[in-house]
């Protein structure tokens, strides 16, 4: 299938790939061509090992393709509520942790030569759509202040987000100059082609259908191949149904899908009023609207759409708020509509770890995967090969299958309702 999205249309072309037939062998198979699987294969090959690919659909079909490109070290949850939750080291680490993954998406750019994906750093805005929202960034850049000793985000007034982004509808807002946005398609291509050029082995089309252990190799079945490896890695994020291989995973998911839309180009001095830093923004409310600038288009996201496939009632909802947030965009047509899963997890952390002693797995990015999933990939490598890895929070001791997980899309449909509820009477 064909994701009919902004990206897809502006992308470089992808390296040529085929599905996998015959036999192969590796040291580790990763099965997901995303970011996380891609960065993986990326340190393992750094490493001196063999890794190979396999991917039930196309290069970066899944959520490495259709999000919104944001470069952000956040996390859903605050470090202030980490602290008050488990402790002052724990908090510090996961603050750590994120920028230490904007750090490793930088650094693949920039290693790899990377410029179709082009990454602009230019700061990331987390504007407060009322004053309760705003006393909550307060929290945070407090926080960031007392207990880091810098200022790596820092509170702006309500007049210079104003000015930042062009709507009038925000309380003020959290500077993070240590962010930026990407073109996610590119950036996935990019990676896959370094991969292919140093001989890499990443094969599209290719579902593993069966995963077994013999002796001490693991073995992938697809459909018309076969993977014998010392490991396996899986890297299927909100996209852990495809088979029944990765089962166990998809259950310890909410997966929950998001929409994006792109408007038709906009004349210069409609583009001159929206956000002329280059900076990205998110607001605060509980179902996430975003917004950045590509081109000559303005980009819209958020949460909220329901089902398996594009919901045309979610894109008119979206395409609504836009007008809300930039009155000046009303009269202008939307030329990209797109969706995708967004991979929630009960604690909104992701994580990583070992099903077994031969299988790793890193998932649950929760909205915030593309910086993530970079460095994920990267400590994967550094588990396969037996280092010790510091995941903290992230790693997945307690990341258990949900409870009565086959009721899950109710259960969002309700909590989803009342998030949005809370948000229209500015709870």
């Amino acid at each position: 299938m064909t994701v009919q999205s902004l990206w897809a249309a502006t992308a470089q072309p992808a390296p040529a790939l085929q599905s996998l037939e015959g036999e192969r062998q590796c040291d580790v198979v990763i099965i997901g061509a995303g970011y996380t699987g891609l960065s993986a294969a990326r340190h393992i090959a750094d490493s001196g090992r063999e890794p190979l690919i396999v991917d039930a659909n196309t290069l970066a079909w899944g959520a490495s393709g259709r999000n919104g490109g944001v470069v952000s070290p956040k996390f859903r949850v605050g470090f202030s509520a980490l602290m008050a939750r488990y402790d002052r080291d724990t908090a510090l680490h996961m603050y750590r942790t994120g920028y230490a993954a904007v750090d490793s998406l930088v650094e693949t750019v920039e290693t790899l030569g990377l410029t179709d994906a082009s990454l602009h750093m230019g700061g990331h805005i987390a504007a407060a759509h009322n004053v309760h929202a705003l006393a909550g960034l307060e929290s945070t850049a407090n926080w960031i202040k007392r207990e880091t000793g810098g200022a790596s985000s820092v509170m702006i007034p309500a007049d210079q987000v104003r000015e930042m982004t062009g709507s009038t509808i925000f309380a003020g807002g959290l500077l993070t100059p240590k962010a930026g946005g990407i073109h996610p398609l590119n950036y996935a291509r990019g990676i896959a082609r370094h991969l292919t050029d140093r001989g890499v082995k990443v094969f599209i089309n290719s579902a593993a259908q069966r995963v077994t252990h013999e002796g001490d190799r693991v073995i992938v079945q697809t459909p018309q191949g076969r993977v014998s490896a010392r490991q396996v890695i899986y890297a299927t994020n909100g996209y852990s149904d495809q088979t029944r291989v990765t089962d166990s995973l998809h259950r310890r998911l909410i997966p929950f899908r998001s929409a994006i839309i792109a408007t038709e180009p906009l004349p210069a001095h409609v583009l001159a009023t929206l956000m002329p830093g280059g900076q990205v923004c998110g607001d605060t409310k509980r179902m996430l609207r975003w917004f950045r600038v590509v081109g000559d288009r303005l980009i819209f996201g958020g949460r909220g759409a329901f089902g398996k496939n594009d919901s045309s009632s979610a894109f008119d909802d979206l395409q609504r708020s836009m007008a809300v947030v930039f009155p000046i965009l009303r009269d202008y047509k939307i030329a990209y509509r797109w969706s995708g899963l967004v991979a929630m997890t009960l604690d909104y952390l992701p994580h990583a770890g070992k099903l077994d002693e031969r299988s790793y797995y890193a998932i649950g990015y929760n909205g915030g995967g593309v910086a993530m999933s970079t460095w994920m990939g990267k400590q994967l490598s550094a588990m396969t090969a037996g280092e010790n890895v510091e995941l903290g929070l992230l790693a997945g001791d307690t990341f258990k299958p949900i409870p009565l997980h086959a009721f899950r899309a109710p259960g969002v449909r309700l909590a989803a309702g009342w998030q949005q509820f809370l948000d229209v009477i500015g709870r």
